[in-house]
């Protein structure tokens, strides 16, 4: 603490956020380089963005920028930050036309505006060790939040961190970046490793000493209309949300960020298909489901039938570029070691041989002991697989489940199936342009008619004589 003298910093008591400061405490004691504090409206995420800086302004080497998409949504954090600092920090200084706080320590927060791509240049230059973006999801790329990461630096010797910290609603022009930048790598209010826009972490360069190590950490911390007690006290703001069209409410009051316009699946639900993982008894039957693709990607996943109930459980999945078949067939062989596996269903074009003299690639993959059948491909397939798993989507009215849940673990399953849009030529089905690799596998799975009753056959136990474990091949 004495580092950053913070010694003669009080925060007055008015500001302290009661009765449930459970989020905004987090917001403002993560240690993470990037936060987003998003969800539902009306929660306190810009007032905690405003404040998060407050801690720093004793601290001489504090340089800090605060931006919004315009001057004009700018005035409401200046707003806020005028009734907070003065209390905190006495005898700091607003200068109105360069819109900058000045601490008597003489630490800086600039207060401004990016409203373009090329509006990052006039940062170019200066080093922050804080930035802060309120309402993310309104720039529309993730150039300027890229680009301001290059800005973050400090003196060694200052004892200051390396901050960036958003908050935004769900929704806007950018909403399906920062979505998959915070929401789709990891878990709700645990730290995560920061990822590039193809899903892989970030990682210290060659050369460097620290060679390969992962880079820097991302948290997201979900927020809701009732962290704020003062909008959620009487109920009108609620009342208010609630009077919403169904898209916009689930956005704005339920801060649910899987819901888009245009959804083939808008029933999908975190909060009711996504489960924490435990331990899948031996006797479930399991199966996996394969969409294989080298230039694009091959999603897999496995799945579990709970006999009590015929649900499926999706336990763990696979999601994989530039892989041959051969190595995809070893990576899947090491995934469920151990396991017993009731049947593999594969995209039935790899079966084709398209000229070649050799195996295909499916024949490929079953010689490596990688087994599969073909899925079913037939006209209407698509659109029927898509009925289903509406079908499965939806809470058995006796059970009071869905009949298809999916493990947290499952991160590109999760980030996939609300995201897929309907097709525009055919509202029946998806967009096949649009990233639908593990939607098609998990189609492919459901529609095998997959079942744990005593009616499947398990060639395991039931030999009588020779007994083929697949009818088609006889393997």
């Amino acid at each position: 603490m004495s580092t950053l003298g913070l010694e003669k910093i009080e925060i007055p008591q008015e500001i302290i956020f009661k009765p449930n400061p459970g989020p905004q405490t987090q917001f403002l004691a993560s240690t993470e380089q990037e936060v987003l504090y998003g969800g539902a409206a009306g929660g306190g995420k810009s007032y905690s963005l405003v404040a998060d800086p407050v801690r720093y302004l004793n601290n001489s080497h504090a340089r800090m920028l605060l931006v919004r998409r315009s001057t004009e949504e700018l005035r409401e954090l200046i707003s806020v930050s005028k009734q907070l600092y003065p209390k905190a920090v006495p005898g700091i200084r607003f200068m109105e036309r360069d819109k900058t706080w000045v601490a008597p320590s003489g630490a800086t927060l600039w207060m401004s505006y990016l409203d373009r791509d090329d509006d990052v240049m006039r940062y170019q230059g200066q080093a922050f060790n804080w930035i802060g973006f309120d309402e993310l999801t309104q720039w529309p790329t993730p150039y300027s939040w890229n680009y301001m990461r290059s800005r973050l630096r400090t003196t060694i010797d200052s004892g200051l961190p390396l901050y960036m910290r958003a908050t935004s609603n769900p929704g806007g022009p950018g909403h399906r970046w920062v979505k998959k930048l915070f929401i789709d790598q990891g878990q709700f209010n645990k730290s995560f490793w920061a990822t590039d826009e193809f899903g892989e972490i970030i990682r210290w360069p060659k050369g460097h000493t620290r060679e390969d190590e992962p880079l820097f950490k991302r948290k997201f911390i979900p927020a809701t209309l009732f962290d704020n007690p003062y909008l959620s006290i009487d109920g009108m703001y609620e009342a208010n949300l609630l009077s919403l069209p169904e898209q916009q409410r689930r956005q704005l009051l339920e801060g649910d960020w899987d819901i888009n316009e245009g959804a083939a699946f808008p029933e999908f639900n975190r909060k009711i298909h996504v489960i924490e993982p435990f331990d899948i008894p031996s006797s479930w039957v399991k199966f996996r489901s394969c969409d294989y693709g080298y230039g694009s990607y091959t999603g897999v996943v496995w799945i579990a039938i709970d006999p009590s109930s015929e649900q499926l459980v999706v336990y763990r999945e696979l999601y994989v570029s530039k892989v041959v078949a051969t190595d995809l067939a070893d990576m899947v062989l090491q995934a469920e070691e151990g396991e017993k596996m009731r049947y593999g269903v594969l995209d039935s074009s790899l079966w084709h041989n398209r000229g070649d003299t050799g195996p295909s690639l499916a024949e490929q993959m079953i010689m490596k002991g990688c087994r599969w059948r073909p899925s079913d491909r037939s006209k209407g397939s698509r659109v029927a697989g898509k009925n289903e798993l509406h079908r499965r989507l939806q809470v058995d009215q006796f059970t009071e489940e869905p009949r298809l849940v999916v493990f947290n673990t499952c991160t590109n399953l999760i980030s996939q199936l609300p995201a897929l849009p309907l097709s525009k030529n055919n509202p029946e089905d998806v967009d096949t342009h649009s990233e639908d690799h593990l939607y098609d596998a998990l189609r492919y799975g459901i529609m095998t008619r997959p079942r744990s009753n005593i009616f499947d056959f398990d060639p395991s136990i039931q030999r009588n004589g020779f007994q083929a474990s697949d009818e088609i091949f006889g393997y």
